[in-house]
């Protein structure tokens, strides 16, 4: 993160009011206002982690899992019991992504659920923290829902070749 003087020193003095308005982590900011005063370029790419991006694009796609898996949810209900008794449930359940590699995506699906109020059936003991990396096998279940041709009425077939993709 490349800052100008003055961007270091209003970022430093937020540091240290940080630290008096929140005395529980006063280290933590005394030591990133360390960083910053002092211009350690090394430590200074620490703070790039808390300004994630996520493109449109990026968005549609995570907004597009959520509803393929509301979408599986749904039908679910819809079918029989004995064709339910083919699919294990909690594998409908959505599970977030990893925080360790894929946190924007974490950071923006608790922003839908949370702040927009969207998907509120979705289970969030997790915080849609999958603790595995799951982009790929979004896109891979992604591309095997969007060749069904009735999307929001799946069959169970159709739900077992998305949650096995």
């Amino acid at each position: 993160m490349e800052m100008t003087n003055a961007q270091r020193l209003i970022l430093s003095n937020q540091y240290q009011l940080m630290s008096q308005l929140d005395p529980e982590n006063k280290a933590k900011y005394s030591r990133l206002r360390n960083i910053v005063e002092r211009g350690y370029a090394l430590h200074l790419r620490e703070l790039d982690k808390n300004f994630g991006v996520l493109d449109e694009v990026e968005c549609r796609k995570t907004i597009d899992v959520m509803e393929m898996f509301h979408a599986m949810q749904e039908s679910y209900k819809g079918l029989t019991q004995e064709a339910q008794n083919k699919i294990e449930p909690r594998r409908l359940t959505f599970l977030g992504f990893d925080m360790a590699t894929e946190s924007e995506y974490v950071h923006y699906v608790r922003f839908l659920v949370s702040s927009e109020g969207a998907y509120p059936s979705f289970d969030q003991t997790h915080q849609f923290n999958a603790q595995m990396p799951m982009l790929d096998k979004y896109h891979r279940m992604l591309d095997v829902w969007r060749t069904c041709p009735r999307q929001y009425h799946l069959c169970d077939n159709e739900i077992t070749r998305i949650i096995n993709a």
